[in-house]
């Protein structure tokens, strides 16, 4: 059994990774750390957890070694107290984005700094399953991924790959819980009800994961908007093939790329409410749905893409990261399919 913490427990993902880890069958969690918190129970906080978790928050500074610690801190907390946390456990997953990029100048440009620790970069894997597995099994360290991220490589992917894609541009709408649970102007409750508001329509950091996955070599645009929805990530994708293609060809880039990845599914449907993907569908899951359509021309293809912000887009892979850091069967804990309606 894995003795495993969470520091940052009181955030949304923090919530998300208590819920996961509660129910899985090799870890033990045994501390969850909150400043403002500590002292009280972590279902005050994260109230679905009552009943089931009797786990208190416990100030940082009084954590205990164990052997695996979860980082669900703000970007550019972990990067400056990391020779600690490794003190601490021999095994870290960090969901911020301290150390997601593998170079330090790549870090400067897309997140206006200098690295707080930059000989730790090329000690963390990137934890997108579907594209480190190897690297990611039986590793030490691991860095958690974007949610916008995760949604336009997982998309894209495959196209890349099969040297087809000449050029993409995305839209990107996203639930509030992104933003955190730490209140400021934007979401405030009569600005953000009913809002179809674009706040990055160019130059989102992400775009830093999108190019080390996807590459450097092909032009890729995309925005992000703010829409009603709580949990869930919406991506529509226009792609521009270099050769037509017809429907078959794309169906079988597509399941040939992900027939094997437990946690990617193919939506396409020709009839039906749910023809293509939708974020309500995967809320609470770790699934991540694409779909497709082609148009006549067989040159312009759209993508879509839904999945949880707080499951695959965070939580979810982190604990699907965990999975293989520790050689376990790589869905363990993470089977729920979320809920509908």
């Amino acid at each position: 059994m894995i003795r495993a913490g969470i520091v940052g427990g009181s955030g949304y993902t923090g919530g998300e990774l208590l819920r996961l880890l509660h129910f899985h069958p090799n870890v033990e969690l045994t501390q969850i750390t909150s400043r403002e918190h500590a002292g009280r129970y972590a279902h005050t906080v994260h109230p679905n957890m009552r009943g089931v978790s009797r786990l208190k928050f416990i100030h940082p500074d009084a954590l205990d070694a164990c052997d695996l610690l979860f980082l669900a801190l703000p970007h550019g907390t972990v990067a400056r107290k990391i020779e600690d946390y490794a003190r601490l456990a021999p095994k870290l997953v960090d969901l911020s984005a301290d150390f997601r990029l593998d170079c330090a100048a790549s870090y400067e440009k897309y997140y206006g700094e200098e690295h707080p620790a930059p000989r730790w970069l090329y000690r963390f894997v990137y934890g997108l399953p579907e594209v480190n597995r190897g690297s990611l099994t039986g590793a030490n360290y691991i860095s958690g991924v974007g949610c916008n991220a995760t949604a336009l490589n997982l998309a894209l992917l495959p196209l890349v790959q099969a040297g087809l894609l000449e050029r993409a541009a995305c839209e990107i709408k996203v639930g509030s819980s992104e933003g955190g649970n730490k209140s400021n102007p934007g979401s405030h409750h009569p600005i953000r009800s009913g809002a179809v508001r674009s706040y990055k329509a160019t130059g989102h950091r992400h775009m830093a994961e999108a190019r080390l996955v996807l590459g450097e070599d092909f032009p890729l645009h995309f925005s992000v908007t703010a829409i009603e929805l709580v949990r869930g990530i919406h991506l529509l994708a226009h792609c521009y093939l270099n050769e037509p293609k017809v429907e078959r060809d794309i169906w079988r880039l597509y399941r040939g790329r992900y027939r094997d990845e437990p946690f990617v599914r193919l939506v396409s449907g020709r009839a039906g409410l749910h023809r293509l993907p939708e974020p309500r569908v995967v809320a609470g899951s770790n699934y991540c749905d694409i779909g497709f359509e082609l148009d006549e021309d067989g040159t312009h293809l759209v993508v879509i893409a839904a999945l949880d912000n707080l499951g695959k887009g965070a939580a979810g892979s982190a604990v699907q990261s965990m999975n293989l850091m520790l050689k376990l069967e790589e869905t363990t804990g993470l089977e729920f399919p979320g809920i509908y309606p």
